[in-house]
């Protein structure tokens, strides 16, 4: 992680399996960072087993924080399409493609957002990739740290947030937060039952003031 200090997440896996939390868990390669970040969010710094450098989490009791985005810059947003073997069949940002041998053409991608989810659902299209940067309020000398998403319902509101942040017209004090969705299937096989599931969002509260927190 050269660039951030640490990421928050939204979940974690049991066995193959992804789990949901209440809080978001923050993991991170410093232990200073982690105790600054369990004294401000809550929970308890622990190593858990991952191939990269963050092999330290904190299970946080905050389901938002708030937190300093330095204008839209701070969201990136692409689509990426991986081959059974890893590689990076389609890497676009919906309208071009990024990288590979046709960077700048035409991508192809759907203009509607539930079209391209269709097509990704089916593995003909690629998935987002939505990461935010910023720093904590609290604790804004920690550094800089990101959430990464392939959630479609962010997505569809990323162009409000950054208009939001265009507006502020520089860092912007934010609540990123964890949102509960629930909703009941018409049909298939959990027709009828309460389906929920956590999904990110960002409120963008106004100019931040240097010094007036932490």
């Amino acid at each position: 992680m050269p660039d951030v200090v640490g990421r928050f997440r939204l979940g974690r896996l049991k066995g193959r399996r992804p789990v949901a939390l209440d809080g978001w868990r923050v993991t991170t390669g410093d232990q200073r960072v982690a105790d600054n970040v369990a004294a401000l969010l809550g929970g308890t710094p622990e190593e858990w087993v991952t191939e990269g450098e963050d092999d330290i989490e904190v299970l946080t009791d905050a389901d938002a924080v708030e937190v300093i985005l330095d204008g839209p810059d701070a969201i990136a947003a692409d689509l990426m399409l991986w081959g059974m073997d890893g590689t990076i069949l389609h890497h676009c940002d919906s309208q071009a493609f990024l990288s590979g041998d046709r960077p700048g053409q035409p991508c192809g991608c759907p203009e509607l957002v539930a079209d391209r989810k269709a097509a990704a659902k089916s593995g003909r299209g690629p998935k987002p990739r939505t990461r935010i940067t910023f720093r904590l309020l609290g604790a804004p000398g920690l550094g800089k740290f990101c959430m990464t998403s392939g959630s479609w319902d962010l997505v569809r509101v990323l162009h409000e947030y950054a208009d939001a942040l265009e507006g502020v017209g520089g860092p912007a004090a934010c609540v990123l937060k964890l949102e509960t969705v629930s909703f009941t299937p018409e049909r298939g096989p959990y027709k009828g039952r309460v389906i929920s599931y956590k999904r990110p969002a960002l409120a963008v509260c106004g100019a931040y003031e240097h010094g007036a927190s932490g």
